[in-house]
């Protein structure tokens, strides 16, 4: 590995809830020990597996501080700071507490539907605001906007602060090319798990992963052997895990690994609306995935 921060597994943690839909502070302190001792890299916390839209301001300040705290300094703690009002964005980037926050995760705005030259424009702002290293996150399956290699180049060129991207495209083209002409400071990070290996074998520095809230440490040595080479054993992990990748996100994200960490004991199987628990059927069949690969 390099001297990159965030090279490595990044896990963007859940958020538990109790069956009153309030947070589950306990639970939450279990899982941030539970994935440290899975050997995670860092934490992100109000990244999209959060639930982060359905939690309140307040309830979003409290999350951030309870894992702080239970890091204690353990690894570093990223967070996801991003939204569709630019200037809302930057507000928060001015005004809230970034003490103890390593970087920030900042998605491409949503619904709107912004082109490439008011993504430029937006993240040009985004990091001349923040306070910290800013990682962009590109996921046009959530968002209907796809940020192309030629405007994350450009950003990362601009801008030294901003460190990484997190990709999420699916388009091994596109990251690819991004990987192939980036700046020295600027690196990409998987934002998929099931192709997170592939990735890193074209150049990528690591991911920031669902599946390391529940599988931690089979996902995390998967990771570490893939970038330090040992492909033959990254590769036997990758494809023991690759039924559960799909099962993770067959009715969505988080529904699935809520569903398998609450059989792990991790957390109520508790999600807010929109979002629902997933299937019995689908919790069933996690279950016997995950028991198979810890035969």
């Amino acid at each position: 590995m390099n001297n990159f921060t965030f090279t490595g597994t990044g896990v963007a943690l859940i958020t538990p809830f109790k069956p009153d839909f309030s947070i589950d502070t306990d639970a939450l302190k279990r899982i941030v020990d539970h994935v440290i001792a899975g050997g995670v890299e860092y934490i992100v916390a109000l990244g999209t597996t959060s639930e982060a839209p359905t939690l309140a301001t307040a309830e979003k300040q409290f999350v951030t501080q309870l894992i702080l705290q239970q890091v204690n300094g353990r690894v570093p703690v990223v967070k996801g700071v991003g939204g569709n009002n630019t200037d809302e964005v930057v507000n928060q980037l001015k005004y809230d507490s970034f003490e103890g926050i390593a970087a920030v995760l900042s998605v491409t705005p949503y619904y709107n539907k912004p082109g490439q030259a008011g993504l430029l424009r937006h993240f040009d702002q985004v990091a001349e605001a923040s306070p910290v290293p800013v990682i962009l996150y590109n996921v046009p399956g959530r968002t209907s906007v796809n940020m192309k290699a030629e405007t994350t180049l450009e950003l990362a060129r601009r801008h030294p602060n901003i460190v990484a991207i997190k990709e999420a495209s699916g388009d091994f083209n596109q990251m690819m090319e991004i990987i192939a002409n980036k700046p020295p400071h600027f690196e990409l990070i998987s934002g998929d798990d099931s192709i997170t290996f592939p990735l890193i074998a074209a150049g990528a520095k690591g991911v920031i992963s669902v599946a390391a809230n529940a599988f931690t440490r089979h996902f995390t040595d998967m990771v570490r052997a893939a970038l330090f080479g040992d492909l033959q054993h990254a590769r036997d992990l990758q494809y023991r895990m690759l039924q559960l990748y799909h099962l993770l996100f067959a009715e969505g994200s988080p529904s699935g690994v809520k569903a398998l960490m609450n059989q792990m004991k991790l957390c109520e199987n508790v999600l807010r609306l929109p979002l629902v628990p997933a299937s019995e059927k689908l919790a069933n069949q996690l279950v016997n995935q995950w028991n198979l690969l810890n035969r």
